[in-house]
């Protein structure tokens, strides 16, 4: 498969992550009273960081939103990152190495700390991307 098919599949996936990962706001499976206890003491209970009343639940909400903000323009990134590789795959290798570094840890992260579905959406745009760093690489000239 070709750098710029293989960069676009990356894209669309990435995209269905964000949708995924934006539709589970607010990131809270919270049932039981125990659990709603914690989310309850998450929003009210504050602290001044960097001059500022902050709570728990400010910074637990606010990375979800920067993850879901990462992620569409990780996928638009890539979706751009396809057109140009369509006159010159090789120029552009060491910025989908960069993506592809960022999506493997992206996968060891979501494994280790949060569930399987993640780490795999994550783990497949990682092969996409190293699948195309492979394809784009400089054609030697035989002797």
């Amino acid at each position: 498969m070709k750098p710029p098919v293989l960069l676009r599949i990356a894209a669309a996936i990435d995209l269905l992550y964000f949708a995924a990962h934006t539709a589970g706001a607010p990131w809270t499976p919270a049932r039981a009273p125990a659990e709603l206890a914690v989310l309850e003491a998450m929003r009210t209970h504050g602290f001044q960081a960097e001059g500022f009343a902050r709570t728990y639940w400010d910074f637990y909400f606010g990375f979800g939103v920067a993850i879901s903000g990462f992620l569409l323009v990780q996928a638009v990134a890539l979706w751009q990152l396809a057109s140009l590789a369509r006159s010159d795959a090789a120029r552009l290798r060491s910025v989908v190495t960069s993506f592809l570094v960022a999506f493997v840890f992206n996968a060891v992260v979501a494994w280790k700390y949060f569930f399987p579905l993640p780490a795999l959406m994550a783990g497949v745009i990682a092969v996409c991307l190293a699948l195309a760093v492979w394809a784009a690489r400089p054609v030697r000239a035989g002797c």
